[in-house]
């Protein structure tokens, strides 16, 4: 999307609302399948009636090593990027008290601390020749039939200070690439992270139903960083030789949401799970951002003379801050687990969640007629498919998983849809567990470098392959 203002954007309420739940190594091991077999601090944040299946107190922490690589093409040149991060899936501390043997209420578990929802760190680099037009024809586009003063601070008075744009008269103006034939960059460095701290509050009745329910308060931060540049390479442009624009922005917010859920156990071998997320309502969301345009053109030296010379001009603006909320889907989760004796199990989530249903808010501003309106016509509800299996040997256990979520855009306008493959190991002793998770997922999403309603790009094709290593650490407490 163009930057053509700095309010927010659709594509910001889809990266605040996905999910792709992290938590623990056996959690992810298996796929993110847990909604019906539970005993593990990733049910707090998927369906906390999982959590009613702790018999002993315990401390897990989960550290991760991810890499994610990208494949850029546009206009068929290819552009490759990598970003590489260490950070924290996982810290649960849960209690757990017995209440008796007989009929009736057998356990009563609680739960706090916190598991990763969402990873944002990436690198990604396009470029390719564009031979149509330039992206200050979207400057010159927003422009014209406006006045300097008129000029926004962040993309069009600075291209009028760095000479991208100049004047033609009656407020219409014409840019220092008149024609297409540049060859465009951008690179986009990302990072951050949405973590869900939760309370968990959930009970065993009689080993046959569980029930179970969550405060869950997400906090999100996301840095992103986008150079665009331009170049006469072949040197046909007269007076031009490049120009760039750099976008910091900044954006961090607390969150909170409801979580129930509950398992039913009519055998020993089946279990059934259904839970049901609120939307989550991020009343504290805050931007911050600023640009900094720069150019390498030719421009007068003496107007009586119509002397030239080349000169480096550069504009950083200044910071601008906005406050606003937003409200994510909610979410619906079906989950089966088929128990095979004490040798193992097979599992399986099914989950619905409907983008569409996104909306920003504001004291000071009305979203409805655009951004909200777009995200209602651009995305559509998912439905997302986990299925993992366990099976144990003596102390080891051997886990493998699959992810399908689908895509979030409407009418097949992107693609989006990710897949993860995982597998992994688990060692279980008295009084500790270690487990092992290895996880790569992949996934397709074109990007567009500008567009208006007259002006648009051919897309480019990224695609993105992660590669995630957690180990978590579990302490038995009683």
């Amino acid at each position: 999307m163009a930057m053509t203002s700095f309010s927010q954007y659709a594509d910001d309420a889809l990266r605040l609302s996905q999910v792709y739940y992290q938590g623990t190594a056996r959690s992810m091991a298996l796929g993110g399948a847990i909604g019906a077999i539970g005993a593990d601090f990733s049910s707090a944040s998927i369906n906390p009636a999982g959590m009613g299946l702790f018999r002993k107190g315990e401390f897990s922490i989960s550290p991760e090593i991810a890499s994610r690589n990208s494949s850029s093409v546009y206009n068929g040149s290819l552009s490759e990027g990598s970003k590489g991060v260490f950070d924290l899936s996982n810290l649960g501390y849960v209690m757990v008290k017995p209440l008796g043997t007989g009929d009736g209420w057998k356990f009563f578990q609680f739960g706090i601390g916190m598991n990763r929802l969402n990873n944002f760190n990436s690198s990604v680099n396009m470029s390719g020749v564009n031979v149509d037009n330039s992206k200050l024809d979207v400057y010159k586009e927003l422009a014209d039939g406006h006045p300097v003063d008129d000029f926004d601070d962040f993309e069009l008075f600075p291209a009028w200070e760095c000479y991208l744009l100049n004047p033609e008269g009656n407020n219409e103006y014409s840019t220092v690439v008149p024609f297409g034939g540049v060859k465009q960059q951008q690179s986009v460095f990302s990072r951050g992270s949405t973590n869900e701290w939760v309370m968990s509050f959930s009970g065993n009745y009689n080993d046959f139903l569980f029930i179970g329910a969550t405060i869950g308060l997400p906090y999100t931060r996301y840095y992103r960083e986008s150079t665009y540049s331009e170049f006469d390479i072949a040197d046909t442009i007269p007076y031009f030789n490049n120009w760039s624009v750099t976008e910091n922005l900044t954006t961090s917010g607390w969150g909170i949401n409801l979580k129930l859920g509950a398992i039913v156990k009519p055998t020993e071998w089946l279990r059934i799970g259904g839970a049901f997320h609120t939307p989550t309502y991020f009343w504290s969301m805050s931007d911050s951002w600023l640009t900094n345009t720069a150019s390498y053109v030719e421009t007068y030296v003496n107007d009586s003379t119509d002397e030239r010379e080349w000169f480096h001009y550069s504009y950083a603006s200044d910071v601008g801050e906005f406050d606003y909320h937003l409200t994510t889907p909610l979410r619906a989760i079906g989950s089966l687990g088929f128990i095979i004796g004490t040798h193992g199990f097979i599992s399986a989530d099914y989950e619905y969640a409907n983008y569409s249903s996104a909306k920003f808010s504001a004291r000071s501003y009305s979203y409805a007629d655009n951004v909200n309106a777009d995200i209602k016509s651009v995305f559509q509800a998912t439905h997302n498919y986990r299925i993992g299996t366990e099976w144990r040997f003596s102390n080891f256990s051997f886990r493998g998983g699959y992810a399908l979520y689908g895509s979030p855009y409407a009418n097949d306008k992107n693609d989006g849809k990710l897949q993860s493959f995982s597998g992994g190991l688990g060692y279980r002793a008295h009084d500790f567990a270690i487990d092992f998770a290895y996880v790569h997922s992949v996934k397709d999403e074109d990007y567009y470098l500008y567009t208006t309603e007259k002006i648009t790009t051919n897309p480019v094709a990224n695609s993105f392959k992660t590669q995630s290593f957690v180990v978590s650490l579990k302490l038995f407490l009683n």
